[in-house]
């Protein structure tokens, strides 16, 4: 392995890491993948700054809803002029648990910068943007359809 796919591959892990932390509803997990000062920008808009508030932030969510499940695919990973930081960005859709099918209301570009941290990749950033298209259905049925192809998470 070369050191292009090394570092690309950190991102996917990360990412996917992340991800399926959510998909498992674990706050502790999901926020021990950001730096100390880390940020997430939900879906809602919500903005949340540090490791600690962003698993406080998700513990009632967690707690309160059965929060669909992501499937994703990357779209690119960079490497950033540092070296030190990496972006990646991505499409996600949800499946809410027990459907059979993906709901395209909640369907994201999703980006993640990265930033390596004694050693390992951390999120120094996930915004998660709703994919709204707006006026542009031909553009959203587009990516719904290449998200149903990823297929269905385990335990939707």
């Amino acid at each position: 392995m070369n050191q292009l796919d090394d570092w690309t591959a950190s991102a996917r892990h990360v990412y996917f890491g992340l991800l399926d932390d959510w998909n498992r509803q674990d706050a502790v997990s999901m926020a021990a993948r950001f730096t100390e000062r880390g940020s997430l920008v939900g879906f809602d808009g919500s903005a949340i700054d540090g490791r600690a508030a962003i698993e406080a932030h998700l513990q009632p969510i967690f707690a309160q809803h059965p929060t669909p499940r992501f499937v994703a695919k990357v779209r690119e990973v960079r490497r950033m002029a540092n070296g030190q930081t990496l972006l990646l960005r991505a499409v996600a859709g949800m499946w809410p648990r027990g459907a059979t099918q993906l709901e395209p209301s909640l369907n994201a570009i999703q980006t993640v910068v990265l930033s390596l941290c004694d050693g390992v990749y951390r999120v120094e950033m996930f915004q998660n943007t709703p994919a709204a298209f707006h006026g542009r259905t031909e553009e959203a049925e587009k990516l719904n359809t290449e998200l149903r192809e990823v297929g269905k998470p385990e335990g939707a």
